[in-house]
């Protein structure tokens, strides 16, 4: 659960605090997604939406660890690239894929700004839970798209919009905010320390931005995985939450 207050959005603000969250806490506190998993209880090996990557050239938004670098790299693609707002996720990036035999080019930079990313040059460009951190969401699209070549693919995962709108209280789910806000709010995880800084758009913000950006949507994931729900207590809260509505989804869109 998170405590949060709406607040007015200020793009170096956030840049400032969300970063600092990241430098100093970070993965410690919040649990990486990684791939396989695109979130909670949706995987590529179900969805494949990459399919082969065998010498396919890849950039990661929002690179964190590098766990998802290593993964593609474990798959043979030829160049691995990745971009983080935050100097101590880079640095943890690298020796992760140093110590697994692995290279690639980091770049420490906000999504949203021009940092000499070669364009017309990628095969894929991907984020993990990552692109809801963007302070404009079309220009990154608009960004990512001058990354990739023609007909290069676009794959991101994020929270399901639904999900940050309903609570569970006596065993009933009920909304708590409207789907319909996308106010900037900051939140305080209650298990730690740190403010980050965050909106929750609709999904046809996401699928709008992406048109007008030049991008077709290939597909999109909400679905979840019952064999992952299996393996959890079916009493957890969370499992409940998945069992009735989306918490994760992901878009696959091409560049035309």
């Amino acid at each position: 659960m998170y405590k949060r207050g709406v607040i007015s959005m200020n793009i170096h603000s956030v840049y400032e605090t969300n970063s600092s969250y990241w430098n100093t806490k970070g993965n410690d506190h919040l649990r990486a997604i990684v791939l396989p998993f695109y979130g909670a209880f949706i995987t590529e090996e179900k969805c494949q939406l990459f399919g082969d990557v065998s010498g396919k050239k890849m950039l990661e938004i929002g690179c964190g660890n590098g766990q998802s670098l290593q993964y593609q790299g474990e798959r043979h693609a030829s160049e691995l690239w990745g971009i983080d707002i935050s100097e101590k996720q880079i640095e943890k990036a690298k020796q992760h894929l140093t110590a697994c035999g692995l290279s690639a080019k980091w770049i420490c930079s906000p999504m949203e700004e021009e940092c000499s990313i070669p364009v017309d040059y990628f095969d894929y460009v991907y984020s993990i839970y990552a692109i809801g951190w963007t302070t404009d969401l079309e220009g990154t699209f608009r960004r990512i798209a001058s990354y990739l070549k023609k007909d290069g693919i676009f794959i991101f995962s994020w929270s399901h919009p639904i999900h940050k709108c309903v609570v569970e209280e006596n065993n009933t789910f009920s909304f708590n905010k409207s789907y319909f806000d996308e106010s900037w709010y900051s939140v305080s995880p209650d298990f730690c320390q740190g403010v980050l800084t965050l909106s929750d758009r609709k999904l046809s913000t996401y699928i709008n931005a992406l048109a007008k950006s030049g991008f077709v949507i290939e597909q999109m994931v909400e679905e979840t995985e019952n064999e992952i729900t299996q393996l959890h207590d079916e009493n957890n809260d969370f499992v409940k939450r998945a069992k009735m509505f989306p918490v994760t989804f992901v878009i696959k869109a091409r560049k035309l």
